[in-house]
């Protein structure tokens, strides 16, 4: 059987972890949903972190919320590619780069990048793009480690696309 090829989460506390950075948030968590981050902005951010992570899962449920958040075609194909989208609005392309090194680096980015976030968004905006690309990430892993369990379970039969 070859090797599952997408990341999930190895161990609890890597979940655990992840959980805690999004509850120890969760007023900004409200008010990055409603305020701070646009519906359309934030679906590309999680278009493109799933992009890297290949959910299938989110992937689907991502098209249909880009579809109703008034993407273009061109964008969610791009994005679903791994590009940045040319027609992507230009205030938030360093953001859209970010969450790519950001999902690449497994959530660990270098501090270049973390830093260039800052220096483009503000402390506030750039914890609220970190809340986002954190919570897509828990649906990413949650969604390939299910499929990893089905893929494992079925001899590599299953889930494993």
């Amino acid at each position: 059987m070859k090797p599952f090829p997408k990341r999930i989460y190895h161990t609890p506390a890597e979940f655990l972890a992840d959980f805690h950075y999004i509850f120890s948030r969760r007023k900004l968590v409200r008010r990055a949903m409603r305020q701070l981050i646009s519906y359309p902005f934030r679906e590309r951010l999680m278009m493109t972190v799933t992009a890297v992570n290949g959910c299938r899962y989110c992937r689907y449920y991502h098209i249909g919320e880009s579809k109703k958040a008034g993407l273009t075609e061109t964008e969610m194909r791009d994005l679903l590619a791994g590009q940045v989208p040319a027609d992507a609005p230009a205030a938030e392309l360093p953001a859209l780069m970010y969450a790519q090194t950001w999902a690449d680096a497994n959530a660990d980015p270098p501090a270049e990048a973390v830093q260039l976030l800052l220096d483009t968004y503000g402390a506030e905006m750039a914890d609220a793009i970190h809340i986002v690309l954190r919570m897509i990430r828990v649906g990413n892993l949650l969604g390939n480690t299910t499929d990893y369990l089905l893929y494992r379970f079925s001899f590599g039969k299953f889930g494993g696309v």
